[in-house]
């Protein structure tokens, strides 16, 4: 950013070559809570305990059976979007609140521990936004996918990431924040 840069202007926030249409926070839907408390207390009332419940036993079954084509018939049951083929490694976990807003492309690898959310539980208010993990992309182990992200086919998350921003096609990312560190030409 330059020093004449305006930094309460979104437009100029964003890095060289983001469009509006990319920035994770206008896709995401916002609900303001009331009450003394964090909006983490009123999760109750945005979405069914004994859905949350189901959910939950679902996911944990999920995260530790060693078939794929079990654990991807377990996560369908829930409302994740599971193309044919995805790996979903060990302990892997997709959110347990709003499952339904996930879509995991054909041949798509989330690896080991690797935490796809769709909620945002703030201060005042909690936020939801879909995640969608595009053909071919992979997530590596313990890297974490916040809501209102779209990972692009053929994309590489490095492990440990934080994924706060779309990751472009044929895209690699890594950090905290996730940043693009390399590309590669699809037709190679």
């Amino acid at each position: 950013m330059s020093d004449d840069t305006d930094p309460t202007n979104p437009e100029e926030r964003r890095p060289e070559g983001v469009d509006s249409d990319s920035v994770r926070a206008d896709r995401l839907d916002r609900f303001p809570t009331r009450g003394p408390r964090n909006s983490l207390w009123s999760w109750p009332d945005a979405k069914s305990p004994l859905a949350v419940v189901r959910n939950y036993v679902v996911i944990v079954l999920a995260r530790v059976c060693p078939s794929l084509r079990l654990k991807n018939w377990l996560l369908r049951r829930i409302g994740v979007t599971v193309g044919t083929g995805v790996s979903w490694g060990l302990e892997s976990t997709p959110d347990v609140f709003w499952p339904e807003r996930i879509t995991v492309g054909d041949d798509a690898i989330v690896g080991y521990d690797a935490t796809l959310l769709c909620h945002e539980f703030l201060r005042d208010e909690y936020r939801l936004g879909d995640v969608i993990v595009e053909e071919g992309a992979m997530i590596g182990a313990g890297a974490v996918v916040l809501p209102g992200v779209t990972i692009g086919a053929g994309a590489r998350v490095a492990a440990n990431s934080l994924v706060a921003e779309d990751v472009p096609p044929n895209a690699t990312v890594a950090g905290v924040p996730a940043e693009v560190v390399s590309r590669t030409d699809p037709d190679e």
